[in-house]
């Protein structure tokens, strides 16, 4: 028998559209076999762009026809229609697997992201108190991670992004950045991003993070004349041909548009039919098209308007209830418009592309959009959508003094707060004040403007508070909570001294209870966090008599004791009394409901507080049980920006504290990131740069702390609030190890003026005078001693063991060397019973340099190798290995 040879399958003609498109489809064909290897998988991002109509769509279809079957795919489209709905596309995108999830199922899908990340797909109820929008995107990070292992390779496929909606491209262009890890490829298409606004910068991180990014050409005549003749024949003239490429410039769309009318007239591709072209593609596009549009009647044309008015999802339902249409009319219509290659699809509806959709819509006239609008917020909200679907609509009617309006987009400023949308809420409420609010109600909606722009905008949530306030209509409480907003808001703007003055205006018209002791305790608070005062010892003798006697059995007492604390610490008090009034405002030893880490009514500033107490009162474990609660706090309430700065900051400082360089290097650089993230001269970027500054010193990198101080301007002016350590005294040390004693003198001099004026007189968190004395030990050995001398009293008063331990190493540094060896024998002992391992391992090297002690050195070397302290470590080791010598 004769084997019968294999015959190989032809291969399958290329679709026309994708002629010209070899490069673009080796990079996805690559991209997916990447993904698939079996020895070393990678995702990716790709990003195709190009002018409307050039092939986009097409593109990524035959992206989806590779990838299907071989991986898991999932879509979406952004729309025109759907920009101001937050979160649209990424709903959109993963429907296939969230849509039909019951409550159990969801839970234990997004997992700790449930109430942060649910509400913003749908999984969750849109309600409770705002949510980060920084704490959202990482949410839905992880839930698209997890989606990309347990249903992978995945394949997204994103079209048209340059109209999806804000919060969704802004969660795209962070999480592109790290699928390469993942069992994930996204293919992204868009219009050329500098066409747009707000997006370009999402669009732009997007195709930063894509391993190829391809501008689409228009076909060249060649292409041209091969589409041409697929769709009327080969025997097409070139000249035929040619006029075709001339009248569409080679766009694929309209190409393909334009053959579709001349296949449907009968034209024959001859050259004498050439001049008809022109007169033809004009109806594909602009006035042409809404010719035709109307040419089918006025039925046909206003089920269109409907349909552009709906924008996306179209329900049949809703287009015949908006274009008032029977059933019977609406399929006649449908049929119509279908024909014409407007519409496709039966329910829910599509245009045929999205450039129709746009001149459909703009076609309208604005009146009738309007009003078209206005009846599709009623539908949507009778359809119960719900008010965040019908503001899309809203935001498009014209003001007309209606209440009931101003209720709605209240209502979806609310749901877009939920889910993580401020921008959205914005919109909203910003549009309800146009409508506009009635008497009171204009006040009430300020204020929820100041709340919504609190994570995006300080000066807006400054503007907005201040008008609600200038207002009537706000009841006693609300207008309590109004100040204190406005009071943070202008303190995270690096305002102190105008959040004072702001809860000082406040407490002269604001009866007795519980918001007069409210906005008392808030005054007190951010009068003690101002850099200068005008009677600071004055205002500190009326805080110690308000709230040394106070048991702290309310939230109010509690606040009040906790800024007694931090001011009695900044003066250096008792330290026992410091952790007595701590003591007295925790409850078992955590801060109590209602001041907790994410309660909003009294601010996350007094567990901070308390924390700042406990890290300077040596009671550095309390210090950090309560930052790596709050760290928790943020992470499960998905709030990020300053907030997770200040306490990655804040841990930080305990690790310094604790002589954990490497560790508090760590916290503090992604304390500085978290930052970078919200804005520019924060005042946590004084405190992160200041304590960075002072690690990085205290591990011998100089230069390193020089580029952080270039990086955050950490040099005069300084801002009007404390800054622990003091600023001044690090940007000195700074001064110190660059060898300009003079010029760091100055910066000393400058910082006990000012402390002192104040009474401020702790010697661990504002050390100016220790540092003063060693600066002046050699030119003028007096005034070093003198200035010594007063700072061992003053670290004797406050009496922790770092205090005590600091300033006789201070005063051995002053004194004369048969003088030093006892004081730093005494600044050893108290320094090992300190939890300063670096301040301890200082005055151990110290002490073996003194007194040629080999052991000493020894231990000082081993305690400065586990602090990190490298060039602290190399000076003993040195020490050591040339024989110990006395110094």
């Amino acid at each position: 028998m004769t084997a019968t040879p294999l015959v190989q399958p032809p291969t399958p003609p290329r679709p026309p559209l994708l002629l010209e498109r070899e490069l673009e489809l080796a990079a996805a064909a690559r991209a997916v076999d990447t993904l698939l290897c079996p020895a070393r998988p990678e995702g990716g991002v790709l990003v195709y762009t190009g002018e409307a109509g050039v092939g986009k769509t097409a593109l990524l279809g035959a992206v989806r026809t590779t990838a299907e079957n071989r991986c898991t795919v999932w879509s979406a489209r952004g729309s025109q229609a759907t920009t101001s709905l937050p979160f649209h596309l990424v709903r959109q995108l993963l429907h296939p697997v969230l849509d039909g999830l019951s409550a159990k199922e969801a839970r234990e899908l997004l997992a700790e992201d449930y109430e942060i990340a649910g509400p913003a797909v749908g999984l969750a109820p849109a309600s409770g108190p705002p949510t980060c929008p920084q704490g959202v995107c990482e949410g839905l990070g992880r839930l698209v991670g997890r989606l990309a292992c347990s249903h992978g390779p995945l394949v997204l496929i994103v079209d048209d992004a340059h109209w999806a909606d804000t919060e969704s491209l802004c969660w795209l262009s962070s999480f592109s950045a790290g699928v390469s890890g993942l069992p994930l490829l996204i293919v992204v298409a868009h219009r050329p991003p500098e066409l747009y606004g707000s997006e370009l910068g999402h669009l732009t991180a997007v195709g930063e993070a894509a391993r190829m990014r391809v501008t689409l050409q228009a076909f060249t005549p060649e292409a041209t004349a091969e589409l041409v003749r697929d769709a009327l024949g080969t025997g097409a003239d070139a000249s035929f041909c040619r006029e075709v490429w001339a009248v569409t410039g080679g766009n694929p769309y309209e190409t393909v548009e334009l053959l579709e009318k001349v296949r449907s007239r009968d034209i024959k591709p001859v050259a004498e039919s050439a001049d008809l072209l022109r007169g033809i593609g004009a109806t594909a596009r602009g006035r042409g098209l809404i010719d035709r549009l109307e040419q089918l009647g006025a039925d046909a044309t206003r089920f269109a308007w409907a349909a552009a008015v709906l924008g996306t999802d179209i329900s049949l339902e809703l287009v015949q209830s908006l274009a008032g249409l029977g059933a019977a009319q609406a399929a006649d219509c449908l049929a119509r418009l279908r024909d014409a290659r407007i519409l496709t699809a039966s329910d829910p509806l599509e245009f045929v592309h999205s450039q129709i959709a746009t001149a459909v819509y703009r076609a309208i006239p604005p009146a009738t959009r309007t009003a078209m609008h206005g009846s599709a917020a009623w539908l949507t909200t009778q359809a119960g959508l719900g008010p965040a679907a019908a503001s899309r609509h809203l935001l498009e009617v014209q003001p007309d003094d209606d209440p009931e309006v101003v209720q709605q987009l209240r209502a979806a400023a609310a749901e877009h707060l939920a889910v993580g949308a401020p921008d959205a809420a914005r919109r909203c409420l910003e549009r309800a004040l146009r409508e506009p609010p009635h008497g009171r109600l204009r006040a009430q909606v300020h204020y929820e403007l100041g709340c919504a722009t609190l994570h995006t905008s300080l000066p807006t949530t400054v503007r907005h508070l201040r008008a609600a306030l200038d207002l009537p209509g706000l009841d006693d409480d609300l207008r309590v909570d109004a100040t204190c907003r406005l009071a943070q808001t202008l303190a995270h703007n690096n305002e102190m001294r105008e959040a004072a003055a702001s809860v000082k205006a406040a407490l002269a018209h604001t009866p007795p209870g519980l918001g007069r002791l409210r906005l008392q305790a808030a005054h007190f608070m951010y009068e003690a966090c101002r850099g200068e005062e005008d009677d600071g010892q004055g205002r500190a003798r009326r805080l110690a008599a308000l709230a040394d006697h106070l048991p702290g059995s309310t939230n109010a007492e509690r606040a009040l004791l906790t800024v007694r604390a931090f001011d009695a610490m900044l003066r250096g008090e008792d330290a026992g009394h410091v952790a007595s009034l701590c003591d007295r405002a925790l409850d078992g030893g955590r801060p109590p409901r209602g001041l907790g880490w994410t309660d909003t009514e009294w601010g996350c500033e007094y567990p901070v507080l308390i924390g700042i107490n406990c890290t300077y009162t040596d009671q550095l474990d309390r210090a950090e049980d309560l930052f790596t609660e709050a760290l928790l706090s943020y992470e499960i309430s998905g709030w990020k920006g300053v907030h997770l700065a200040l306490v990655y900051t804040l841990m930080g400082g305990v690790h310094r504290r604790r002589g954990r360089l490497a560790e508090a290097e760590t916290f503090l650089r992604e304390g500085l990131r978290h930052a970078d993230r919200v804005g520019a001269g924060l005042p946590v970027h004084w405190d992160a740069a200041c304590r960075l500054i002072d690690t990085l010193l205290a591990r011998g990198r100089t230069e390193e702390a020089q580029r952080i101080a270039d990086e955050y301007d950490f040099a005069p002016p300084y801002p009007d609030l404390v800054v622990c350590p003091d600023v001044r005294t690090v940007r000195a040390r700074l001064l110190l190890a660059q060898g300009r004693p003079k010029d760091a003198v100055v910066e000393l001099e400058a910082a006990g003026a000012a402390l002192e004026a104040r009474g401020r007189h702790n010697t661990v968190c504002a050390p100016w005078a220790l540092e003063l004395a060693r600066a002046l030990a050699r030119d003028d050995p007096g005034r070093a001693a003198s200035l010594a001398a007063r700072a061992r009293q003053h670290a004797e008063r406050f009496g922790t063991d770092t205090a005590v331990g600091e300033s006789l190493r201070c005063a051995a540094a002053v004194a004369d060397p048969d003088a030093a060896a006892p004081l730093l024998a005494q600044a050893v002992a108290r320094l090992a019973a300190s939890p300063s391992t670096y301040e301890h391992a200082l005055a151990r090297v110290e002490y073996g340099l003194l007194t040629g002690n080999p052991a000493e050195l020894r231990r000082g070397f081993e305690l400065a190798e586990r602090c990190g302290a490298d060039t602290l470590a190399a000076r003993a080791w040195q020490a050591l290995a040339s024989g110990q010598p006395r110094t």
